[in-house]
């Protein structure tokens, strides 16, 4: 049974999806500018610090699996409430951490209750989007590139401010989870299989089609597209402030301006994609994704200045908005597969490549430089590149 909700419960409902969208991703976004200082503190070289950084993608990878579960016994807005709850409580403990173990225990936790957060937002969002029969997810996308921003600048002007990363983190995180609680009231009623969504907590309301090698192929080649996208986000939270700190030389708060100038530009990325899509379909804008990723990471590397490595940076971060949204869509699409199983499998599986990004980065960086490093970044952008012909050429009606 499919419900029809009223304009005031669908608009309230739209707003309630795009506040989990922000508020996601401004609560990490306000730990990102304060890494070189985690890092400092501990007295972290490279190496150990990209393995720390990696226990949010381990703990992704663990407890991603768990969301589908818990999106059906609880509903999407429910989880994405709860997730944001526990993300805010790994953030804090990242902050106060007193040694690496309980730093690399923090994000950890982070990451696991990111990625919970994350698929039952995308599925709140698809939810929406059934029950309003328009496109919204790359807007939604463009709300957690929005919260990132502000995220970014919140703790830039706590660093201009010389206000401890302790305090700064535990009063962003209060307020941050507290709007997410008010956004929950506003989402949609009723329950989640009503409103006739595609998402991940409907997946198992119809039988599975045969898994044929062609759709191995394809969700293979989409799962890649994803990780190329990005590996760009990830690569710039974990190392942009620290290149433009420690390489090019910025001073504290500027160096958070590699970092906030590629959410920025991802978020108007996201924010047109959805026109330039309907414009020039689905594989152009996914081969300029590729092209604007390398040449922008190319430029960040290859220009070692303030200004060309930010310039650089929101080269890149306009090239990858496009890409998780569209390589996610794309998924969910495939003929074969049941409702929400692509969206799922993409979410979690582009993970790994977020487990291997920041310690290659760092050993790169002990060895040579962070400089060097970045060109992980590169080769996502190549990638996407590649397999940009398996998206269709116009977008699905």
């Amino acid at each position: 049974m499919v419900t029809i909700y009223s304009e005031r419960a669908l608009r309230r409902g739209h707003i309630a999806a795009a506040t989990f969208f922000f508020t996601n991703g401004a609560v990490f976004a306000n730990l990102v500018p304060r890494y070189p200082e985690l890092k400092a503190e501990l007295g972290l070289n490279a190496t150990i610090y990209g393995v720390v950084l990696a226990m949010n993608p381990v703990g992704a990878i663990v407890a991603g699996v768990a969301a589908g579960v818990l999106i059906r016994r609880f509903g999407s807005a429910a989880v994405a409430v709860i997730g944001t709850l526990g993300l805010a409580f790994g953030v804090t403990a990242a902050a106060w951490a007193p040694n690496v173990w309980i730093l690399a225990c923090a994000f950890f936790i982070g990451g696991s209750l990111d990625a919970i957060t994350d698929v039952a937002q995308n599925a709140n969002a698809l939810r929406v989007q059934a029950a309003r029969g328009r496109s919204i997810i790359n807007s939604m996308h463009a709300l957690w590139s929005l919260g990132a921003v502000t995220g970014g600048a919140i703790a830039a002007g706590a660093i201009a401010l010389d206000i401890p990363v302790k305090w700064h983190i535990l009063a962003s995180s209060l307020v941050l989870v507290g709007v997410a609680f008010w956004a929950r009231s506003w989402s949609l009623p009723g329950s989640e299989s009503e409103s006739g969504s595609g998402s991940a907590e409907a997946a198992t309301a119809r039988p599975a089609g045969r898994a044929t090698t062609a759709i191995v192929l394809t969700l293979t080649a989409l799962v890649l597209i994803a990780i190329g996208g990005g590996l760009t986000e990830e690569v710039a939270f974990s190392w942009a402030a620290l290149y433009l700190g420690d390489e090019v030389g910025a001073p504290a708060p500027l160096a958070a301006a590699g970092f906030i100038g590629l959410v920025g530009a991802q978020f108007i990325g996201r924010i047109v994609s959805d026109r330039l899509v309907d414009r020039f379909g689905e594989r152009t804008v996914i081969i300029c994704s590729g092209l604007f990723i390398a040449g922008g990471i190319g430029l960040a590397i290859g220009v070692p200045t303030v200004w060309g490595a930010c310039l650089g940076f929101a080269l890149a971060g306009f090239g990858c908005a496009p890409a998780i949204p569209l390589a996610m869509q794309q998924a969910d699409r495939i003929p074969g597969l049941r409702a929400g199983t692509g969206l799922t499998i993409v979410t979690w599986l582009m993970r790994l490549a977020f487990l291997v990004a920041p310690p290659l980065v760092g050993a790169i960086a002990d060895a040579t430089s962070i400089r060097v490093g970045l060109a992980v970044s590169l080769t996502g952008g190549l990638l996407v590149l590649a397999l940009a012909f398996v998206m269709p050429r116009k977008v699905a009606a």
